[in-house]
């Protein structure tokens, strides 16, 4: 088992939950912005920020509803930031 694969157990369930909540809080009902999010939400990373939130909620107690809300928001100005600079480098 990998060092990341030991990091994530204890919220693994929490991240699986994720995946689904972050997928269905980037839909938008516009089918260019759905292509290019669908796009996006294909090559994620290893999703550390999202995983930073539901470990530090399970050290100081229970995940709750905001605790999704809270690693959504963080993985999509993660998102938002390298889209930024990539165009901004005009490296795409």
């Amino acid at each position: 088992m990998s060092i990341l694969a030991e990091i994530r157990r204890p919220v693994s369930e929490e991240m699986k939950l994720f995946e689904i909540h972050f997928r269905s809080s980037m839909k938008s009902g516009l089918p260019l912005l759905d292509f290019i999010t669908n796009y996006i939400l294909r090559r994620k990373g290893k999703q550390i920020r999202p995983l930073f939130v539901f470990l530090s909620a399970k050290m100081i107690g229970n995940t709750s509803n905001s605790t999704y809300h809270a690693a959504s928001f963080i993985e999509l100005l993660h998102t938002a930031t390298l889209i930024h600079d990539d165009v901004v480098d005009e490296s795409f």
